[in-house]
């Protein structure tokens, strides 16, 4: 599933083609994606002017005029293609009357399309109750030590709970574990107050690289132009299981990098170094 860099990257170049521009024509080829989408989306879509977009955790709003967003979440294979030709699979396209196409292609259908009054994002079902956005200012190390204290989760069960922090998902918890040295089978509250300052900078500089990479390229997810992201090149231990740590002498004194199975997840770690 894409995760915070990569929605960021992808919201991004929908930004550049996007903004500004007024909507001639807006398809909807089903009716249902993961939930059902609002069947008036087309018609109260088409003839306004896209405002801006706003992304919150691994969600994407398009603020169109007339007070509405549109609310969009890329599921486990979902991609919005632009100026590209229809493919199999394409539930949404949007038509600028500049000519600009964007297709919303989603093979599993775990995505989601759905309307929501712009001053009212926050209280979407799906937003409400999420925690703060790890690149800005609300997260900070007191913030995530208090979210962590008294618990007995493993910290990175605690870092996939949208309620703490919002959008870091698999790949990024164990990198920007790895990071802080920190075992992601240590239960978070008894992480210590410098380990939370370690993790807590390790995120923003984790999700920050990966942003200025273009995201991770796994399986379904490109940019919005067909272009891969490059962070994958970047990685220290996500999917490395069984081979060298970057900071160990070698296979003959660390056993390499070592995967395990957490809330149905596989996680990946140094056993030398993480602790």
């Amino acid at each position: 599933m894409p995760e915070l860099p990569e929605v960021e990257t992808v919201m991004r170049g929908l930004i550049h083609a996007l903004e500004g521009k007024k909507i001639a024509q807006a398809s909807l080829h089903r009716a249902d994606i993961r939930f059902p989408v609002p069947p008036d989306l087309p018609a109260r879509l088409c003839g306004a002017t896209v405002l801006g977009f706003r992304r919150r955790g691994k969600f994407m709003l398009m603020r169109v005029s007339g007070g509405i967003s549109v609310l969009i979440h890329l599921g486990m294979s979902g991609r919005m293609l632009i100026d590209r030709a229809p493919e199999k699979h394409e539930h949404f396209t949007l038509l600028m009357t500049d000519g600009t196409r964007v297709g919303f292609v989603d093979p599993r259908r775990f995505g989601v399309l759905d309307l929501v009054a712009t001053e009212a994002e926050d209280t979407h079902k799906l937003l409400a109750g999420m925690g703060p956005e790890p690149l800005g200012n609300a997260f900070s190390a007191p913030v995530l030590g208090a979210a962590c204290k008294g618990r007995r989760a493993p910290i990175k069960a605690v870092l996939l709970d949208q309620s703490v922090v919002a959008g870091i998902g698999n790949i990024y918890a164990s990198e920007a574990l790895f990071r802080a040295g920190i075992s992601p089978k240590r239960e978070a509250g008894k992480v210590s107050a410098r380990g939370i300052e370690a993790l807590t900078g390790a995120i923003k500089e984790t999700l920050r690289d990966a942003i200025e990479a273009g995201g991770s390229s796994l399986r379904d997810y490109v940019q919005p132009d067909g272009e891969l992201g490059y962070f994958q090149h970047q990685w220290k231990v996500y999917g490395r299981a069984g081979q060298a740590c970057e900071r160990c002498p070698g296979l003959d004194v660390c056993p390499g990098i070592k995967s395990i199975v957490q809330s149905n997840r596989t996680t990946y770690y140094c056993p030398r170094t993480q602790k």
